[in-house]
């Protein structure tokens, strides 16, 4: 059976609760910015092993009293192995920085620490990579604008850029906010992302379309929401689904995957949130209706049944 929420109705306090969220994101990324990790920023990443779990704190301590207080330190896969990221240092080679951060390390230790492996990248590689980074995050916008307005028409797109906008955005700032590292790995689950809220919001608005083209004694409003509804029981199950997935990823998946699969996470969330509250009313506000689908009559074209 079909529910009948009054979604579209309240869209008001979704595009408050979506603008105070955006602001905060906003002001958070002018002022406090990306904790960028070292695949943007350059500098050294060591992984060093234990045969027992390690003291997070006591490395930091050691690290930051030894002339190493910009080291971030983290496990990586197991409590056993350690990621310590350094940021660039000028005049010291790759491997006499190993070899110092090794020994200090391993002074008063009761159990030596081992290197598994030492990588090195250089500022310019960095801030090639976060250039080309958010020139893909760019270019997927304005792909998401040209695909959907060609699909259906430029009010719906300019609603579904409106909306994966606004994802990405929010994502960013809970990054910002909670100073989380932002990685290659983040990028791709941003990516991601936009790519999941698209989908959602495409659903949405076949839905929509569907209604404009078969109804003719219902108003927008209540077009619109009534294809929300009806598309709602395929968005819940597809994104609990999906939360599914990524919370076993969170959990089970390591380090390496935390960040990642915590963009997803939000991106769930929102991705779904957005096509129902921002990618509808959004189109709604800037006046579609069920002419905008009919084509337009061709001139001369009652001639064309004449030989």
């Amino acid at each position: 059976m079909t529910k009948n929420i009054n979604f579209i109705g309240n869209r008001k306090y979704a595009l408050i609760f979506s603008a105070i969220l955006s602001i905060i994101s906003i002001v958070s990324l002018a002022t406090r910015g990306l904790q960028m990790g070292i695949d943007f920023t350059g500098g050294t990443l060591i992984e060093i092993g234990y045969q027992n779990p390690a003291d997070l704190n006591v490395l930091r301590n050691t690290l930051e009293t030894t002339g190493f207080d910009d080291a971030t330190v983290q496990n990586f896969g197991s409590t056993k192995d350690v990621l310590i990221h350094l940021k660039p240092r000028k005049d010291v080679s790759n491997k006499e920085l190993s070899s110092k951060v090794l020994e200090v390390i391993n002074k008063d230790a009761k159990e030596p620490a081992a290197i598994h492996r030492v990588e090195f990248v250089g500022p310019q590689v960095g801030d090639d990579l976060a250039q080309d980074g958010f020139l893909a995050l760019l270019y997927s916008t304005f792909g998401i604008l040209i695909y959907i307005a060609v699909r259906f028409e430029w009010k719906f797109s300019t609603g579904a850029v409106i909306a994966t906008v606004h994802d990405v955005i929010v994502t960013l700032g809970v990054f910002s906010v909670l100073g989380l590292e932002f990685d290659l790995t983040v990028l791709a689950a941003v990516l991601t992302l936009i790519g999941y809220s698209l989908n959602d919001t495409i659903v949405v608005y076949d839905r929509i379309r569907e209604h404009f083209l078969q109804m003719r004694n219902k108003t927008v409003e209540q077009m619109m929401n009534e294809a929300v509804n009806i598309t709602l029981s395929r968005t819940i199950m597809t994104s609990f689904t999906v939360f599914l997935v990524l919370v076993s990823l969170f959990l089970l998946g390591g380090e390496a995957l935390h960040n990642f699969s915590i963009v997803l996470l939000f991106g769930v969330v929102f991705g779904t949130y957005s096509s129902i509250f921002i990618a509808s009313p959004v189109a709604l506000l800037l006046g579609v209706n069920p002419a905008d689908l009919i084509p337009p009559a061709k001139e001369g074209g009652e001639f064309d049944h004449l030989p």
